[in-house]
């Protein structure tokens, strides 16, 4: 069984998105961003902490906008509301989840559609389904997905089987896999048996949220895995597929985790960000 592992794809990333930074840094743009955070989640706070670390590496500088445990909605959205009309920052991240009483497809909206580095927003979506990825800035994690899939090949042609319907991974994998000429076929908890689903399948994305969900009895063999789950058990990270069984049944390829997808979706908001520096910038120039 092939391991698909992100750091070879993730340093690629890197390092072209640390030359375009240096290249706009020169031309008198210093690349920004900025960071919402409206949860207490302790994971939350541990993925920004990461996030600025690497984006100092990068040359970026990232604002991180903590407004605490319990925000209202009005707080939130006029904070988001004031960093779309800052021309200094380039693009803004919602860091979710966010605290359970406010409202997060309302908060995503109000980002401009050109600063909407993690392609969350409706509109942004929206181009994705219609077939319009060149105007679209492509979420992280799908995109990790595809990338590593087509590590063994090509996704033309391709049966695949997304586990989860959630709006950061699912729903904008279908619109993407589309655009390649794959036949998505997604499962969710109301698919009944997933397991006769995903056989038929020449490649399996996890994305449920649901350690260890997908065994030995989902899979069958010379099938690519990729799973996008990240959850702790007893300390550990562990994915949404149990590797060890599913290796057990002869799958051709696994992606791990950690290692695999991780890797790449934490450098490709990079990539965005630097991507709608350029529109901003060639839009106030035209």
């Amino acid at each position: 069984m092939e391991l698909l592992h992100g750091k070879i794809i993730a340093e690629k990333i890197k390092a072209e998105t640390a030359d375009e930074v240096k290249a706009l840094n020169t031309q008198g743009i210093h690349v920004r961003m900025a960071a919402v955070v409206a949860s207490s989640d302790a994971s939350v706070l541990s993925y920004v902490r990461s996030k600025v670390k690497n984006a100092a590496k990068l040359g970026i500088i990232m604002d991180v906008v903590d407004l605490g445990a319990s925000p209202s909605q009005h707080e939130l959205e006029e904070c988001v509301e004031k960093l779309g009309a800052d021309p200094a920052i380039h693009g803004i991240l919602l860091e979710l989840p966010l605290a359970p009483s406010l409202n997060q497809d309302r908060v995503l909206d109000l980002i401009p559609a050109i600063k909407d580095i993690e392609g969350l927003a409706s509109t942004n979506l929206g181009k994705i389904i219609a077939g319009r990825e060149h105007e679209a800035f492509l979420p992280s994690t799908p995109l990790a997905c595809i990338m590593l899939a087509e590590m063994s090949g090509g996704l033309s042609g391709k049966r695949v089987g997304i586990v989860g319907r959630g709006k950061t991974v699912g729903r904008p994998l279908v619109g993407m896999l589309l655009n390649r000429d794959a036949t998505p076929i997604v499962c969710h908890t109301r698919s009944g048996d997933i397991a006769e689903l995903l056989k038929g399948c020449d490649i399996i994305v996890v994305a449920a949220g649901k350690a260890k969900l997908i065994t030995d009895r989902h899979v069958r063999a010379g099938q690519i895995i990729i799973d996008a789950g990240i959850n702790s058990v007893n300390n550990q990270i562990v994915g949404d597929v149990d590797a060890e069984l599913v290796q057990g049944a002869g799958v051709a390829a696994l992606s791990p985790v950690p290692g695999g997808v991780g890797p790449i979706t934490s450098v490709l908001i990079f990539r965005n960000l630097v991507m709608a520096v350029k529109r901003q910038h060639h839009h106030s120039t035209t």
